[in-house]
Parts: structure tokens; sequence; C-alpha cells
């Protein structure tokens, strides 16, 4: 997967983008680029920090996350994103998401990247449309953003993260865990699923930005929801599997899926992912 990355990186302007315009779907190709820009360099920059140097493909990467930088227009400093109605990662709103995501990138990549001169214009303008709209986001994606300020501080002021932070709080469940729906609930152009109970992507998320935030005061937190997660490991297999399989679950808000089917499990992957993440990267844990 990584290797496929790589070559769609050094084949940027000779690569088609993965959905193209149509008269049903107008802007898919521009969504499609800048959505692959930005996963593309975040990839990359994950994959080059523990060596602590950049690579020429992540700095091609970078170089392409900025061409595609919205520099004009209400959404200037942003990304265009796939939207195909569907949440949390696919919605008009996830434009926002996908800037924290780009925001995480630069702020992952190695060798202080962040701090080179040359991008300090377009940093602006993705600080200012990351403040400009953060009034009005659910909490997923600005829990993304907390996520990310972690390596680029400037990103969120001081009254907003306590506040963030005190709404997490309040949303945790007296197990230790977080649900999708509250980090995402339904908003008047659009109806989601409803359900309170704890999941696997919203603890696995919420825990994990919350390590990365070093907010002092937090680590019981914390550390009930890696609890929930060390607890929770219990997946649905499907027809096919044969013996157990020990993944964390979640639910679309979309539509009520079968949890063994293959599209089921989609959540149920990204849920696996961060519940990884937020077990392995918990301050002492061994490697």
């Amino acid at each position: 997967m990584m290797a496929d990355v790589r070559q769609r990186v050094r084949l940027w302007q000779e690569t088609k983008p993965f959905y193209e315009d149509d008269p049903r779907a107008p802007g898919k190709a521009a969504e499609s680029r800048g959505t692959e820009a930005i996963l593309s360099a975040l990839m990359l920059a994950w994959d080059d920090a523990p060596s602590g140097h950049l690579s020429a493909d992540t700095r091609a990467a970078l170089d392409h996350l900025w061409s595609e930088q919205l520099t004009e227009g209400p959404q200037r400093g942003s990304w265009a994103w796939l939207n195909f109605g569907l949440a949390p990662w696919e919605l008009a709103s996830s434009q926002y998401y996908g800037a924290a995501l780009a925001a995480l990138a630069v702020g992952t990549a190695p060798e202080n990247y962040a701090a080179t001169p040359q991008i300090q214009g377009r940093m602006q303008l993705l600080r200012d449309y990351l403040q400009r709209g953060y009034a009005s986001q659910p909490l997923h994606h600005r829990l993304l953003l907390l996520w990310a300020s972690a390596r680029l501080p400037a990103l969120i002021e001081p009254e907003q993260r306590q506040q963030l932070v005190a709404e997490l709080l309040r949303l945790q469940n007296p197990d230790g865990g977080w649900s999708l729906s509250a980090l995402e609930p339904s908003a008047p152009e659009r109806q989601l699923r409803h359900d309170r109970a704890s999941d696997g992507y919203a603890t696995g998320l919420v825990t994990l930005a919350l390590e990365q935030a070093r907010i002092p005061g937090m680590q019981p937190t914390v550390q009930r929801g890696l609890a929930w997660l060390r607890h929770n490991q219990a997946g649905h297999g499907g027809l096919w599997v044969w013996g157990p399989e020990e993944f964390w679950v979640a639910k679309s808000l979309n539509k009520n899926r079968l949890l063994t089917s293959n599209v089921g499990r989609f959540m149920s992957d990204a849920a696996t992912g961060y519940a990884v993440l937020a077990l392995t990267e918990a301050p002492g844990t061994p490697r």
C-alpha cells in the first residue's frame, strides 16, 4: 500500500484522480485530488518521522499538498475534500476535518518542516481557516485539531482547548468510553443514527488525542479510556472467517449495517486502527 502511495506521488502529474467529474457529481476530481494530497502527505510524513529525516517522496507529497490548497474564496486555506454525504468523514463539513489532517501531516513531518520559511504564507492561510470555522464544527472534527495541536500548538487557543476538554469530560460514559454519536451528532441538514453506547472508534480517537495533547490533570481520564479499550477487544467475524477475530467494533452513523458484512466492518477497521494507536502511543508503553 505504501509503495502504491509513493508511486502515485512520483507520478502526480501523470496519474488521474481516483474519482473524476460526472454530471451527477460535479467537482469530484478536485475533491479527490485534494483528499489524496492530504492523505499521501500524512502517510509519508508519519512513515518518515521515526527516522527524523524527510525522504524525497515525502517532500514531493508535501509540495503537492500545498499546490492543492485553496487560496481564494470562503474556504481559502483548506482543501477540496470528498463529500458523499456520509458521516463522519465525507460530509460537507468534513472539509474542516481534512484541513486538520493536513495540519497533522505538516506537524508530523521531521526536520522541523513546519518552520520552513517558504511555507509560512500557506501555513497562515491554514491557521486562519481552522480558526475561522472552529466554532461551527462538530466535536469529531475539533478533536482532530486537538491532536494536530500537539505538534503545532498555535493551531488552537488555550480557551478553546479548555472548553474542548471540558466537553470531552462531560461526554465520557460511565464505563470510561465515548460514543461516536456524541462526537458527530445529527444536524438540521442530516439525520444520523443515534447510539450513546461506547464504541472503539470514538474511544480510541479521543484517548489518542488526549494522550498526544498531554493536558495536565487528564491522566485519570486517559487511563479510563485505555481500560475500556483493553476490555472491549471482541470483534464480530464474517462467514469467511475461521476462528475468533479480536478487533474493536464501531457502527455506521449513516445506516443500520450488518456488522459481520464487509461494509459493516468498515467502521470497525477504523476503530481498530485508533484503538491500537491509543494503546501503543500511551506514555510508558513498552514497544
